[in-house]
């Protein structure tokens, strides 16, 4: 019981401390003395600054980011078509066909081999009515490119319904499907006479030809120019119909030799482009003699490159009668149209073409034509 007493008791420092006495603000005396009813009317027009708020202010933390209230979005920089080149389009290319590879072999360890065989994604069937409605409106816009009101979409869908129907449409009639080479080709095609393109949107803006003096437009008779079209088209479903069907034909390491034909061909087609838009005015009159690059090797590597595109054609497709037959008819039509662009360039730079001519005898084919 005198423990319980002893410990009730209060130290005496503790009871000798002065309680604290609540500090009011000297500005608000006068309102606490009054009605409430009269301080709330008198608070508004108060230049006292006066807040009421349930949250607590905590000046110590930093407001949110602004950018965190916003929707993310990734920095993605423009494409620019006009920097693309043959060297970069490899490169991404073997990222992607590594990728691919890895993918594949992943689906092919994970699912059955039933399904891999008989649903694989890679069969694309091809249906008639796409064929043809892309084909027509494929004529209406080069209807309109010929009067010179078609926009840049409908100059690239004349390229796309032209490439379509020679590269893909002709095997998907005769296997039923698509896979392959074929579909391979159809980018292939596009990338190719993407070049000459490029170069008139980089210098121009658009794919239309500029003013120049019209002697530079070497044409042949139209009846050759539609002969020619439609001999190479007729080459493009003999190599569709010769060669076996698209499954037998065997893929892997056996194909190395033809995608080497494929770079060539790119590189070839680019830097005969690339030089003679850098000694040429509008792209279409020359003013010099270019001796550089493919130009070396035969006299006009740009017929050279598009030869070897459609002989490529028919080499993937394993179809050596039809390969003949396309290597000969460009060879009659560009061995002509080159005999009369050297009548030209004789008339222009004289000398100086004759002795480039006596450098580099071979117009087409090297060491043969």
């Amino acid at each position: 019981m005198a423990t319980t007493v002893r410990f009730l008791h209060f130290h005496p420092t503790l009871a000798s401390t002065p309680r604290l006495k609540p500090r009011t603000c000297p500005s608000l005396q006068p309102l606490l003395a009054l009605p409430s009813a009269t301080a709330l009317s008198i608070l508004p027009n108060s230049s006292f600054p006066l807040k009421l708020s349930l949250r607590p202010n905590h000046k110590h933390l930093a407001p949110p980011p602004k950018a965190l209230s916003e929707p993310f979005s990734l920095p993605v920089p423009p494409l620019d078509l006009d920097r693309v080149t043959p060297l970069s389009v490899c490169r991404w290319s073997a990222v992607l066909a590594l990728a691919f590879f890895a993918a594949k072999k992943a689906v092919a360890i994970l699912t059955s081999p039933f399904f891999w065989t008989y649903f694989s994604w890679t069969w694309i069937f091809w249906p008639w009515i796409a064929a043809v409605a892309l084909g027509a409106y494929g004529l209406f816009c080069f209807r309109r490119y010929s009067f010179g009101r078609a926009s840049t979409f409908e100059q690239l869908a004349v390229v796309t319904a032209a490439v379509a129907w020679l590269t893909v449409v002709p095997p998907a009639h005769f296997n039923g499907f698509l896979e392959g080479w074929p579909v391979a080709l159809f980018f292939i095609y596009h990338y190719f006479f993407f070049f000459e393109s490029s170069v008139r949107r980089r210098l121009y803006g658009d794919l239309y030809p500029r003013p120049h003096d019209p002697k530079w437009d070497v044409h042949l008779p139209r009846l050759f120019q539609v002969g020619f079209a439609v001999l190479v088209s007729v080459g493009h479903w003999l190599a569709a119909y010769e060669g076996p069907e698209l499954h037998l034909i065997s893929g892997g390491w056996a194909n190395a030799g033809i995608w080497v034909l494929v770079l060539v061909t790119l590189f070839m087609r680019y830097h005969s482009i690339l030089y003679l838009a850098k000694y040429s005015e509008k792209v279409a009159v020359p003013m010099e003699v270019v001796q550089f690059g493919p130009y070396r090797w035969v006299r006009h590597p740009i017929y050279a490159s598009t030869m070897l595109l459609f002989a490529l054609h028919c080499i993937t497709l394993r179809a050596p009668l039809s390969l003949l037959f396309v290597v000969a008819v460009c060879v009659v039509y560009y061995g002509r149209k080159g005999e009369l662009e050297e009548a030209l360039m004789l008339e222009t730079f004289g000398e100086r073409y004759r002795d480039y001519m006596n450098k580099v005898r071979y117009r087409l084919i090297p060491f043969v034509y």
